[in-house]
């Protein structure tokens, strides 16, 4: 009997050993939004499989209670994407009771999530944290101050290395670069939030990102630090810069303040800043392509544009300025056609712009808004036509920043103020690019229509708005599963099941060991910052300098498809950037105003 009671228990054990290695290793996930649904939003989960486990039903199950309040059939087999041999869309949108919910489909169950209209609140603000943090001159965050002695001209009409002051923006990075097309595309966004969803954004801080309140939206503090800088980049109606410093920068890992790199001008005593000229740059041995300046210029038009009507009724000498650096930015643009792309000196990578009709549309689109000249309007049509579907959409690749900005905003600013035919035919622009994306997206369960390139999480909160203005427009809601798709892959919908924002939502799975000095040397959060997101398998394998400096949590869910790490090595991925972030500063927005108009919850 003891003989036959130790086999017993051998067995048992093995038994137990075998169900908690099953247990530890699951083959099957369910992916949701992170943050949660709102209660009359769309509402889809993915499923997705490396076995060959039958799912016939889903629940959804009340968290507090474990009462199932709704079964479902699963949805047909998509078949594989990435990791995933087999995948299904698990779609609960007819579900709008409040609370908090699990998935559950055969022995496969999601992590928590809420619904409620106030999922997405203080979600915004929560992401500025991130652009304060990347403040130069004064940075709030670190309360010290970094590269004061920017910086020394460079390729301009002045004698070269002239001292201009051009310190403040925003760095753009987890570098210290900083970018004239970036910075003017973020603090248009930030703008156009604070225009189009005021409500949303709160008063926590004050102008110099110190804690305290001073009667002005933190939004627009943050955009009126970006339009200071901007000034400085183009302090005369003929002078215009269009970055400071170049890829020497990269220098290994260390704090702002604290920048010692030599550009040639003595360790940490200023940087070079690099004048549009309207020619090829480059100041080693790489050179860009640039054929004029107007990509950028059409940039700060549309910028200082957008600030002159905010401020019309806040600053009136404010409004003035910016309203005449708007007209000569634009001036500008039109006197010197064409790209003007960043400048390299160490590696090929920079911002190779490829397109500028869709900057000069916007430009002239906001200073017809702000004066009411036919003429503005008409040259605004003019370049619309030129380019009526920004390139990258229905694309698999491009160069990095080929087609930016990532959405063409200029189609949407003229539809406020066109006529029947012509607002008809720029909202069919937005809807032909759409569908372009929708082609793509629609054969795989995770609606993933968007290239894997260089800053794949740009393109989908931007993706995401060109959906949500079309859907405003039109009234059409054709694309609204696309348009939530694109949403929830920010926040974890996406084979990876992570959030792409460092702490949002602050219990979730999201960004940590992000490629930045401050995470290396400091550990301290990037509170609010969106990584690049997930690049092409041959894309990642290719690229210069790129070493993981711990195992990869992810390593099942990456595939010659796309891969992503949370790794401080891989600055191909999970590097945050500014711009990015201050595109879903407005996605977020819009999805917190969108709260309060959603339909009456159902009881």
């Amino acid at each position: 009997m003891k003989t036959i009671k130790t086999v017993f228990l051998f067995f048992l054990v093995q038994f137990s050993a075998i169900c908690i290695s099953a247990q530890e290793k699951p083959e099957s996930w369910i992916r949701i939004n992170q943050m949660g649904y709102l209660n009359s939003a769309v509402k889809v989960a993915v499923l997705g499989s490396k076995n060959s486990e039958r799912f016939k039903y889903f629940e959804l199950v009340d968290a507090s209670s474990s009462k199932v309040v709704l079964k479902k059939v699963v949805s047909k087999d998509f078949g594989a994407y990435g990791p995933f041999s087999r995948s299904f869309r698990l779609d609960f949108t007819e579900f709008r009771s409040a609370g908090t919910y699990y998935l559950q489909a055969g022995s496969v169950r999601s992590t928590e999530f809420k619904i409620g209209n106030d999922t997405y609140k203080g979600a915004a603000d929560f992401a500025l944290r991130y652009m304060r943090q990347q403040r130069c001159g004064y940075n709030p965050y670190l309360r010290k101050t970094c590269h004061p002695l920017d910086g020394y001209t460079v390729y301009g009409p002045m004698p070269e290395h002239t001292y201009v002051d051009v310190t403040g923006g925003w760095h753009d990075a987890s570098d210290y670069l900083q970018y004239s097309t970036t910075s003017a595309n973020a603090t248009y966004n930030l703008l156009a939030a604070y225009r189009d969803f005021p409500e949303v954004f709160v008063d926590q801080y004050l102008t110099n990102g110190l804690d305290g309140r001073n009667g002005t939206p933190d939004v627009l503090d943050e955009a009126k630090w970006g339009l200071d800088w901007l000034l400085k980049m183009h302090p005369r109606k003929d002078w215009m810069f269009n970055q400071i410093a170049d890829d020497r920068d990269h220098a290994g890992y260390h704090m702002p303040d604290v920048d010692s790199v030599d550009y040639g001008f003595g360790k940490g005593t200023g940087r070079p800043v690099y004048f549009i000229t309207g020619e090829p740059q480059g100041l080693g041995k790489f050179k860009n392509k640039a054929t004029g300046a107007a990509s950028t210029a059409g940039k700060f038009a549309s910028a200082f544009a957008l600030a002159s009507q905010v401020y019309n009724s806040k600053d009136q000498f404010l409004a003035d300025t910016y309203r005449s650096r708007s007209l000569s930015a634009y001036e500008f643009g039109l006197a010197k056609p064409g790209l003007a792309q960043t400048a390299s000196v160490k590696s090929p990578y920079i911002y190779a712009e490829g397109n500028w009709v869709d900057d000069m549309e916007l430009g002239a689109a906001s200073i017809y808004q702000l004066t009411g000249e036919k003429k503005y309007l008409e040259q605004g049509l003019k370049y619309s036509k030129e380019e009526t579907i920004t390139p990258w959409f229905g694309a698999d690749t491009a160069n990095h920043y080929q087609w930016y900005p990532f959405l063409n905003m200029g189609h949407y600013e003229l539809a406020q103020k066109a006529n029947g035919e012509e607002k008809a035919k720029l909202i069919s622009y937005y809807k032909a690019g759409i569908e372009k994306v929708w082609q793509k997206a629609k054969g795989n369960a995770f609606y993933r229509g968007i290239p894997f390139i260089w800053c794949s999480n740009n393109l989908t909160a931007a993706f995401a708005i060109q959906c949500y203005l079309y859907r405003k427009m039109s009234g059409d809601d054709t694309y609204i599963q696309l348009e939530q798709a694109s949403f929830d892959w920010l926040f974890g919908l996406n084979p990876w099941g992570t959030s792409m924002v460092f702490g949002l939502p602050a219990q979730g799975e999201t960004p940590v060991d992000t490629h930045s000095s401050f995470t290396l040397l400091h550990n301290y959060p990037l509170d609010g910052g969106l990584v690049d997101g997930p690049v092409y398998g041959n894309i990642f394998n290719n690229l210069i300098g790129i070493k993981l400096l711990q195992p990869d949590e992810f390593a099942e869910f990456q595939s010659k498809l796309a891969v992503y790490h949370d790794d401080i090595g891989d600055y191909s991925t999970n590097e945050p950037t500014m711009d990015g972030t201050a595109t879903l500063i407005y996605l977020l927005a819009a999805k917190e105003n969108d709260s309060g108009e959603g339909a009456p919850e159902k009881k």
